[in-house]
């Protein structure tokens, strides 16, 4: 079946992934040349979520916001909050553990990129090019602060997992 929504995001989360395996490809060391690219590359799968294939979804649904849609926006939530933190094992544990169950809500099937391929079947074209116009989300360097980390846990409270409770597993 041809599903390019579906295999455009799929395969930019392999990309992803690819960035953030070099990274920690070394046990205990983290490249943060890597990192960045990894860092970068999430930011900016999470707004050609957010600002194109979720919002045209949700025009093609009448306007009625698909329900997997709020799940995943308090994730993007999650995610974009331990990008700000500076990564670590214990970081590095939680991002997998949170991008693992993430995708697998967006491409197992009858998941938000079934849910949207179906949805635009006729804007498909036109969403392709938006999405390959969107450039780099800026990031500054991860913040030491321990605020930061303390918020990036009730970041990932409200999208329901619990930063120590991953670590322990």
């Amino acid at each position: 079946m041809n599903k390019p929504l579906y295999d455009y995001f799929t395969n930019d989360h392999r990309r992803i992934e690819a960035f953030l395996d070099k990274a920690t490809e070394v046990s205990g060391k983290i490249d943060m040349g890597y990192y960045h690219h990894f860092r970068t590359g999430l930011l900016r799968h999470i707004k050609m979520e957010e600002k194109i294939l979720f919002p045209a979804a949700q025009r093609a649904n009448q306007n009625i916001p698909v329900p997997l849609a709020a799940k995943l926006r308090l994730d993007h939530g999650a995610l974009t909050a331990l990008m700000t933190v500076p990564p670590d094992d214990e970081v590095i544990k939680v991002l997998r553990h949170v991008l693992e169950k993430h995708d697998l809500l967006e491409e197992e099937p009858g998941g938000m990129y079934d849910i949207c391929e179906k949805l635009t079947e006729t804007q498909t074209e036109e969403i392709l090019k938006h999405l390959d116009a969107v450039t780099e989300v800026p990031v500054h360097p991860p913040s030491t602060f321990s605020f930061v980390l303390d918020a990036a846990k009730r970041s990932l409270a409200r999208a329901g997992f619990d930063y120590d409770a991953i670590l322990s597993m």
